[in-house]
């Protein structure tokens, strides 16, 4: 079964990372699933056309598009053709974001502040575009050079940068066209509710009276993943919630819906990295 995690986890090294890309001739593959980071992401579309998935969203992004991204939140871009494709993308690690923070203005409230995969898109005008791209320009500036003084100002930039970025969505009443087909959406909340039962292609069908295959196909042109893909990502997750609760390991097991143990351990291993005993000694009672 583990064969069949096929999505992509990014870990980030820095614990701030900024930078400013333009390119003609990156054409995404259609066929690149989802992915997570174990960071905060922002990212700003300037010009291209291109479509962003995030969890049960899917958005045909307009220069000045503004996307925040959780760690837990799995994403996608995917440029339909070659035309120039530029954007800026910010990864910063929750640890740089508490160190930000002050006891009046919480850096990380825009991230907590909306429903997983919701409300995440906010659109810039012209001249919020134009300040945004000068605060990280500088920003990339800072985070490239090691002259005196260039790591306090790539913290004041950056702090200015996620200020900014929190003002916005405050205020913000963006309200962005939902393109994800809704057999794929709902797909995933059955998913997401039956995490704890045997999930098969049958059971898909007799729910949507569609065809097991069609399904498939659909969920996969619209996720980059299969769905034992997904079933199993979305199992992990919630085994690690139970970890982190306190429950033993062959409960969090059979609590997220795995019926082999040894899978279960394979599997979660490879997701995370870690094995679900580490885990559960290094997170237990900490908050997801």
């Amino acid at each position: 079964m583990d064969r069949a995690i096929n999505y992509i986890f990014t870990p980030i090294q820095e614990e701030l990372l900024c930078f400013h890309k333009t390119t003609d001739t990156e054409l995404i593959n259609p066929a690149l699933p989802y992915h997570r980071h174990d960071a905060y992401e922002i990212y700003l579309f300037l010009r291209g056309n291109a479509y962003m998935y995030l969890e049960q969203s899917c958005y045909k992004l307009v220069p000045g598009d503004l996307i925040i991204i959780s760690p837990g939140e799995m994403h996608r871009c995917i440029c339909i053709d070659n035309q120039m494709y530029e954007r800026i993308g910010l990864n910063i690690k929750k640890s740089a974001l508490e160190r930000l923070s002050s006891g009046r203005s919480n850096l990380l409230a825009c991230f907590e502040s909306h429903p997983l995969g919701q409300n995440n898109l906010t659109r810039l005008s012209r001249e919020q575009t134009v300040l945004y791209c000068r605060l990280a320009d500088q920003l990339i500036t800072c985070l490239g050079s090691d002259a005196y003084g260039q790591d306090l100002l790539a913290e004041s930039y950056a702090t200015r940068l996620l200020v900014f970025i929190n003002t916005l969505y405050q205020s913000s009443t963006c309200s962005s066209n939902n393109l994800m087909p809704e057999l794929v959406s709902h797909t995933m909340t059955y998913i997401k509710e039956h995490l704890a039962e045997a999930i098969s292609s049958e059971q898909l069908e007799q729910e949507f009276h569609y065809s097991g295959k069609y399904i498939s196909r659909l969920f996969r042109e619209h996720t980059g993943l299969t769905i034992r893909s997904y079933i199993i990502d979305q199992r992990i997750s919630l085994a690690k919630s139970h970890l982190s609760a306190g429950n033993s390991v062959a409960e969090a097991c059979e609590l997220s819906g795995f019926s082999d143990y040894a899978n279960f351990i394979r599997s979660f291993t490879k997701i995370t990295g870690i094995s679900p005993g580490r885990y559960a000694k290094k997170n237990a009672s900490l908050p997801e």
